[in-house]
C-alpha cells in the first residue's frame, strides 16, 4: 500500500536532486569552459591537456584538412583544436598539388593557417599579347593593371586591364608638352617606369635627357593631365615616393640629400624634413625610413625614422660606413615594428614610432635579435606586416612577428646570382631563376615552379586570384602570359 512520504523524506529527496543538478550544471559549464579554452583529453597520456586552436583557409576553399594522418570532418575554411606539440598538416583538393607543413604549436594559442594557396597539378598557360621589344613592365599594387613599355626612348606605354576575363590593352602616350626638349633635334630621351601609386591610377616616370633628369606623374586614366614635377616645382630630385592615392602628394629626395613633401595640387614644397639622406622608403602615407649621414658626425652613417608632423627625425642606429645598414618599418595589429640590419645583426623593434626626442629610448623596444649567415641584400616586411624576410644571397631567414618563429631557407637554383624575393600576396613570394617563375611561402616551404618567365619584369595575380601574369621571351619576341591558378 502506497504511503505518502514524510516532509523529512521529501526534503532529503529534493536536496539530493538539487545537488545532482548543481553538480551536473557545474560539470557541463566546466567542460564547456575547458573546451572553449582548448583543453582536450590526450588519449596517449591519459590526461587532460590544454590544446592549441588552428584556423585553416585556402585559395580555393573547400579543401580537405589532414592532421597527423587523420582527415577532419570539415573543409576549408575551418578550425580545429590539437594537443600542444609538433604536428603535420596537409591540405588537399582534387586537381591541385598537396600543401603540407610541420609546426610546433603551444598550448592556449591560435595559429592562423589561412593563407594557403593551392596550385593546380596541370598548369594552363594562355598568351595574352606579344611585343617585338620590351624594356619595362610594372604591376599596380591593387592587382588591376599592368603597364608595359616597348622602347625606352619613346614615351608610349601599353596599359593592360586585368579586371576582366579577357584583358584589354590600350596605348597611352605622353603629350609633347609634358616633357622637356620634346622636339629639339639631336636630344636623346630615356623614359623609365618607376612606381605605381597605391590607388593604381598614377605612374611615376623618370625622364633623362641631355644629362638632365625630370620626373613626371602620368595619369593613366587621363594622360592629358599628367604633371611634370621637376618643371612645376623647379626642383632637382634623385628619388620620389607616392603618398596616398591622389597622385598629388609625394615625398622626394633632392639632389643635395634632403627629403621634402611635395603637393602638386597646391604646387608647394615643404621645409626640409630630413637632411643628409642617401636613400629612403615610405610606409603607408607618412612614415619615412632612411639611411643617411650622421649630422653630428660625418664619419658615421645612421638609420632613422620620420613621421609627418615631427619636428625632426629620430635616429635609431649609428654605425661606421663599412658596416652594412638597412631599415624597414611596418604595423601589425596595433603595434609598430622596425627592423634594422647592422652588419650581420638583425634587430626587430616593437612599440610605437617615436614622436619626440624625449621618448626615443622607450617608445620602441627590442623584440627579437638574430644573426644573418652572410651580408644582407634584402630586408622586407610582408604586405600585412606579419612576416619579415632577411635575404643573404640565395639564402634567407623568415621571421614570424606574431609567433616569434625564425626559419632558414635557400632558393635552389643553378644560378649564382641572387634576385629579390617579391611579395606575391600577404604570405607568398615570387622570383625568377633558371628561366622560370616560382612561388614559395614566406618560410621557403611549398615551392611551386609556375612556368617560363623572363627576369627583370614584374609578376602579379589578378584581382580575384584566378590568374598569375608574367613576361616570357621566345627568341627576340616578348610575351605577356597568364597561368590559371584557380580551376573552373
Amino acid at each position: 500500500m502506497f504511503r505518502r512520504p514524510s516532509k523529512k523524506q521529501l526534503l532529503i529527496r529534493r536536496t539530493i536532486v538539487s545537488i545532482v543538478m548543481i553538480v551536473a550544471i557545474l560539470t557541463i559549464m566546466t567542460g564547456a569552459v575547458l573546451f572553449i579554452l582548448g583543453y582536450r583529453l590526450d588519449s596517449q597520456k591519459g590526461r587532460l591537456e590544454q590544446g592549441a586552436l588552428l584556423q585553416f583557409d585556402s585559395t580555393p576553399s573547400g579543401a580537405y584538412v589532414t592532421i597527423d594522418g587523420k582527415t577532419i570532418g570539415s573543409r576549408t575554411a575551418t578550425k580545429q583544436t590539437v594537443i600542444a606539440g609538433s604536428h603535420t598538416f596537409i591540405v588537399s583538393r582534387d586537381g591541385y598539388e598537396q600543401w603540407a607543413k610541420s609546426l610546433t604549436v603551444k598550448a592556449g594559442t591560435l595559429t592562423w593557417l589561412d593563407y594557403i594557396r593551392l596550385v593546380p597539378k596541370n598548369l594552363q598557360t594562355d598568351k595574352i599579347s606579344t611585343y617585338p621589344s620590351l624594356v619595362g613592365e610594372k604591376a599596380s599594387p591593387d592587382y588591376k593593371w599592368l603597364i608595359l613599355q616597348q622602347k625606352a626612348e619613346i614615351p608610349s606605354f601599353q596599359l593592360v586591364d586585368l579586371r576582366s576575363q579577357n584583358p584589354q590593352t590600350s596605348t597611352i602616350t605622353l603629350p609633347v608638352g609634358t616633357y622637356s626638349d620634346a622636339t629639339t633635334v639631336g636630344v636623346t630621351h630615356t623614359f623609365t617606369l618607376n612606381q605605381w601609386d597605391e590607388g593604381g591610377r598614377f605612374v611615376l616616370v623618370k625622364h633623362v635627357y641631355n644629362e638632365k633628369t625630370e620626373w613626371i606623374v602620368v595619369d593613366t586614366q587621363d594622360v592629358g593631365t599628367s604633371v611634370n614635377i621637376t618643371r612645376l616645382l623647379s626642383i632637382g630630385l634623385s628619388d620620389l615616393k607616392f603618398s596616398g592615392t591622389s597622385g598629388n602628394i609625394l615625398y622626394g629626395l633632392t639632389n643635395d640629400g634632403v627629403i621634402r613633401k611635395l603637393d602638386l595640387g597646391a604646387a608647394t614644397i615643404s621645409r626640409g624634413l630630413v637632411t643628409n639622406v642617401k636613400n629612403f622608403d615610405l610606409f603607408e602615407t607618412n612614415i619615412i625610413t632612411y639611411i643617411g649621414i650622421d649630422p653630428a658626425d660625418s664619419t658615421k652613417q645612421v638609420a632613422g625614422i620620420y613621421r609627418e608632423g615631427d619636428e625632426s627625425s629620430h635616429i635609431l642606429r649609428r654605425t661606421s660606413f663599412d658596416t652594412p645598414l638597412l631599415i624597414d618599418a611596418t604595423r601589425y595589429f596595433s603595434d609598430d615594428y622596425v627592423a634594422i640590419v647592422e652588419g650581420l645583426t638583425v634587430t626587430v623593434l616593437k612599440g610605437r614610432y617615436p614622436s619626440s626626442s624625449a621618448d626615443e629610448s622607450t617608445s620602441l623596444q627590442t623584440y627579437a635579435t638574430f644573426t644573418a649567415p652572410a651580408a644582407v641584400d634584402q630586408l622586407s616586411f610582408s604586405l600585412d606586416g606579419d612576416y619579415l624576410i632577411i635575404r643573404s644571397g640565395l639564402g634567407f631567414i623568415s621571421y614570424e612577428i606574431e609567433y616569434q618563429r625564425q626559419t632558414n631557407a635557400t632558393v635552389e637554383t643553378s644560378e649564382s646570382k641572387a634576385y629579390t624575393l617579391n611579395w606575391l600576396d600577404g604570405a607568398y613570394v615570387w622570383s625568377v631563376y633558371d628561366g622560370h617563375l616560382s612561388i614559395r611561402e614566406f618560410d621557403g616551404t611549398n615551392v611551386h615552379v609556375i612556368g617560363a618567365a623572363e627576369p627583370g619584369f614584374d609578376a602579379t595575380l589578378s584581382q580575384n586570384g584566378r590568374y598569375l601574369y608574367s613576361i616570357t621571351k621566345s627568341g627576340a619576341t616578348y610575351q605577356l602570359q597568364r597561368v590559371k591558378m584557380i580551376l573552373d
